[in-house]
């Protein structure tokens, strides 16, 4: 059962990682723009705070 909670973890990781960096910046409803986050300040924020 280890081994299977171990995948579900690694595969989410995986997921949450795609999303961070394949993302692009969208306009929405009413001309609300999100920004896409570059590969470079995520490096910063994880320098920031310690992670490797």
């Amino acid at each position: 059962m280890k081994i299977l909670f171990q995948a579900v973890e690694e595969a989410t990781q995986e997921a949450i990682y795609n999303s961070i960096f394949a993302a692009t910046t969208v306009k929405g409803f009413k001309g609300r723009t999100v920004e896409a986050i570059s590969k470079e300040k995520v490096k910063e924020l994880l320098k920031q705070h310690n992670i490797n």
